[in-house]
């Protein structure tokens, strides 16, 4: 009641706009801390290529699943994401998605989500559902954006 109050007043005087900004970070925020919750849940989940359900996930089915159980839809596959979702930061922030290529001129072939402190969670084909740094020396060559949905 006292929400739908605040909101009506603020529509009255001029300032939905800083509402809904605020309301849009809330969401965020919380999407991103269940999603990450979610992908947590999964470490030790074997990787299965094609696979999006906890008996065994690639990258982007860990991603889809983590953020479909956070109430956000996201396509299948890394290079969807990529191109259709989200858009690019420079500063990544827990739940931000990280997106790899074998080459800077190559598609993305592989994604994962930041969870903070230089560690990112994904899907490995050598160890499943893992957490690493994003300074990895076999990652961190690929990286070519990140982008917050």
């Amino acid at each position: 009641m006292l929400k739908k109050f605040i909101t009506a007043l603020a529509i009255t005087i001029g300032l939905s706009s800083v509402f809904a900004t605020t309301g849009d970070k809330a969401e965020a925020a919380y999407y991103h801390t269940k999603a990450i919750s979610v992908a947590k849940a999964n470490v030790g989940v074997p990787y299965k290529w094609g696979g999006i359900t906890p008996r065994g996930f690639d990258c982007s089915g860990l991603i889809k699943y983590s953020f479909a159980q956070a109430g956000k839809v996201l396509p299948r596959t890394a290079a969807e994401m990529y191109y259709t979702k989200g858009h690019r930061v420079s500063s990544i922030q827990p739940g931000d998605l990280l997106f790899y290529a074998p080459s800077k001129a190559s598609k993305p072939t592989h994604v994962a989500m930041y969870i903070g402190a230089g560690k990112m969670i994904m899907a490995s084909s050598s160890k499943g559902v893992m957490i690493t740094y994003t300074n990895n020396s076999y990652w961190n060559p690929k990286f070519i954006g990140a982008k917050r949905i």
